[in-house]
């Protein structure tokens, strides 16, 4: 299991924060919504991680399964004590 709690540390440069667009379609014609980085971050941060791993993982069952292991939080505190989780210095 990987557990990241970085997201109050990233540094990303201002520019990008309005330019890196995420795009998601929802199958209807005409229907490609689009958000930027900044309200990605605002609304829900994990998923700006979870995505750039995924993007990194290979298109195949084994990316599929290592993405399900993936655990984000978005501060310090979480609720996997049991396993204890190591901090990964990036």
């Amino acid at each position: 299991m990987l557990l990241l709690s970085m997201l109050k540390r990233l540094k990303l440069p201002v520019k990008k924060l309005d330019d890196k667009m995420y795009y998601k379609h929802t199958g209807y014609i005409g229907n490609l919504k689009s958000e930027n980085l900044k309200t990605k971050l605002a609304s829900k941060p994990e998923s700006v991680i979870e995505l750039a791993v995924k993007g990194m993982l290979p298109k195949s069952k084994l990316g599929r399964a290592m993405i399900k292991k993936l655990k984000v939080t978005a501060g310090e505190t979480h609720n996997h004590d049991a396993q204890k989780p190591q901090l990964i210095e990036i």
